[in-house]
């Protein structure tokens, strides 16, 4: 998805494992291709569908705070959640570009429920998008491969730049098909 190979990671690689596999390039085009994407799929979004909640039987949310973890998501929410961890990774990832090691996560996300209208949907994720590529500049000419975030490696595996920025890109294609549900009941429900 986006010009990026995620289907190793369903045969039980690690997002690591692909790391050597992508450019500083290769995550511009993907980074482009993901908030294409994403833009496209509500791109008849309407007031009504930004906010409206979803009926999700596998709505399920173990890190939510001060809501139950079984909630379903409006568009909103869905939307402000990926393009903060889309800038979360591109961040960390020029950071660890620069040869800087990194020491835990640095996350911000703006309150969905102050996301009530299509136009700030898209707005949020252009704003998004020169958010992430302004990381991607900031990468040196020859970034440090070798510096590496190991956090997080049982899951995904000791993570330099790029992979860090791959798994960011993997948050929003986790989150396409949970988009396209959401504008399908919300056409069938305010657009018939």
């Amino acid at each position: 998805m986006f010009g990026i190979d995620f289907s190793p990671l369903d045969k039980g690689a690690k997002v690591a494992d692909l790391q050597e596999n992508y450019t500083r390039e290769d995550l511009i085009a993907a980074t482009n291709a993901s908030i294409d994407m994403m833009l496209d799929l509500i791109k008849d979004a309407t007031d009504e569908i930004a906010t409206f909640i979803p009926h999700d039987p596998d709505a399920h949310d173990p890190f939510a705070e001060g809501e139950p973890e079984n909630v379903a998501w409006n568009l909103a929410h869905v939307i402000v959640h990926a393009t903060a961890s889309g800038e979360e990774t591109a961040a960390l990832g020029a950071t660890l570009a620069r040869g800087v090691k990194a020491e835990w996560r640095n996350r911000y996300e703006t309150d969905w429920e102050t996301v009530t209208t299509a136009a700030q949907l898209h707005e949020r994720l252009e704003e998004s998008r020169r958010m992430r590529l302004s990381y991607f500049e900031a990468w040196p000419n020859a970034p440090h491969l070798d510096v590496k975030f190991d956090k997080l490696e049982q899951h995904f595996g000791a993570l330099n730049a790029c992979g860090y920025a791959l798994l960011g890109l993997k948050h929003d294609s986790d989150h396409i098909g949970q988009i396209t549900e959401i504008m399908r009941q919300g056409r069938e429900k305010f657009l018939g």
